[in-house]
């Protein structure tokens, strides 16, 4: 990003800071976990920062092994969240996360132009085509990455269309002529593809304001399509040539698909583990994965590359050499390759690979520490190219998260590498300052 430029920040809505032993502090508010109120006020402590937007991340199942001590991926509907948080806000963009994978074109272009409506121009998708669930929606097994990716594509088209296919144009709302709408304007979509048959138009018109999209996913596949249809992509991106290698590729993809580069903005999450010290930051870090399952994170080391630490001593520093080949349908091939990279990178104890953000979380970009360390740090990032912005994922407690944005993000304005106020009042406008 040139010098000039500001960061654009996502405040995640997943409440993160109340993960592993977290949500356990009398502070935590976990009460309030399934009510609006919660979250609305999450979103205006965010919208008082001058976020770019607020998102929810979503999932399609329940993940049972994970429920007794953690919540196990329960959460509201992200769209119907986003609509109650948009009449306590003005500015803050709201993303909500939809798979093209489960769900029909129709209805999530009517969804999200809903929320478009109902927020003023502020409404935003995040396209995710989803690891898991499809047993709750009549599919024997997952389609392939690129099963997946190819109907994200023509779904997107269709969704775009749907919206295109009663433009705002078309509202005319002239009273002295009676004249509702101009139907010349209002066309049908016509689509007729391989995954979908949507003849349109869309019941509902388009808002003035443009709804941007977001892409989550790092796969070849994941990549090509974000460089192709996204403003935003999310990644989980653990070291800084990581995010190098990926914003460049992705801007060289944009490119090649006739678009200006700087449309793309890499915005990885970053995991933020904040205190008033270093050493309290570490701290709030270990207590809240005091409780964590060793047996299940082998496991998933297993099934991501299909090395066995159980038995290994703790002690013992895994090599490059002993990884063994590529598994052909790793769950995510992204955090597989992710984990992979790592090992055959540094040489770590087992112990020492177990506190990692590719085993610990995920695969996210974590900085454990200060204020000031974390201003340092994006500082760092930012000037060496790797990052447009990033999407905040406080960590630890609800102290950690409130860190993020009462100090955070007016230190990080400070030095000039973020807004102090809104310049526009849609989320379109503020992903183009």
């Amino acid at each position: 990003m040139s010098a000039a430029a500001k960061l654009h920040v996502g405040m995640s809505l997943a409440p993160t800071w109340l993960s592993g032993e977290a949500w356990r502090r009398a502070d935590s508010g976990i009460d309030g976990l399934f009510s609006s109120d919660y979250f609305v006020d999450l979103a205006k402590r965010a919208e008082a920062a001058h976020v770019d937007f607020v998102f929810r991340p979503d999932t399609l199942f329940l993940r049972m092994e994970g429920l007794e001590s953690g919540g196990g991926f329960a959460s509201l509907d992200p769209t119907l969240l986003l609509a109650a948080i948009a009449r306590e806000t003005s500015h803050v963009g709201l993303l909500s996360t939809v798979s093209t994978t489960f769900l029909p074109p129709y209805v999530v272009a009517r969804q999200l132009q809903s929320l478009n409506w109902l927020s003023d121009g502020r409404a935003g998708w995040n396209i995710v085509t989803a690891l898991d669930g499809h047993e709750n929606f009549g599919l024997k097994q997952m389609p392939s990455p690129q099963e997946r990716y190819e109907r994200a594509a023509e779904f997107t088209e269709v969704v775009k269309a749907l919206w295109a296919s009663f433009p705002h144009e078309a509202l005319m709302l002239d009273r002295d002529s009676g004249r509702f709408a101009d139907p010349a304007l209002v066309h049908p979509v016509s689509h007729e593809g391989r995954h979908f048959s949507v003849k349109g138009p869309l019941n509902l018109p388009a808002h003035v304001s443009r709804i941007p999209l977001v892409q989550a996913g790092a796969s070849p596949e994941g990549r090509d399509f974000a460089s192709l249809v996204a403003d935003a992509v999310f990644a989980s991106t653990p070291d800084m040539q990581a995010a190098i290698e990926l914003r460049a590729d992705l801007r060289r993809r944009a490119q090649e698909h006739g678009r200006n580069p700087d449309g793309v903005k890499l915005m990885p999450g970053l995991s933020l583990y904040l205190a008033d010290t270093a050493s309290e930051a570490m701290e709030l870090f270990a207590e809240t994965h005091a409780r964590a399952n060793r047996a299940r994170i082998f496991t998933s080391i297993r099934d991501m590359t299909g090395l066995d630490l159980s038995d290994w001593p703790l002690t013992r520093v895994l090599n490059a050499s002993d990884l063994p080949p590529p598994l052909e349908a790793p769950r995510s091939r992204t955090h597989a390759n992710l984990l992979r990279r790592l090992i055959e990178r540094e040489a770590l104890t087992v112990q020492d690979l177990l506190r990692r953000p590719e085993v610990m979380g995920s695969g996210h970009w974590q900085i454990i520490g200060t204020v000031d360390d974390a201003v340092a740090t994006i500082r760092h990032w930012t000037h060496a190219g790797a990052i447009d912005g990033f999407v905040a994922v406080p960590g630890g407690s609800v102290a950690s998260m409130r860190l993020v944005l009462e100090q955070l993000l007016p230190a990080l304005a400070d030095v000039g590498l973020f807004r102090s106020a809104y310049s526009g009042s849609t989320f379109a406008e503020h992903l183009a300052e």
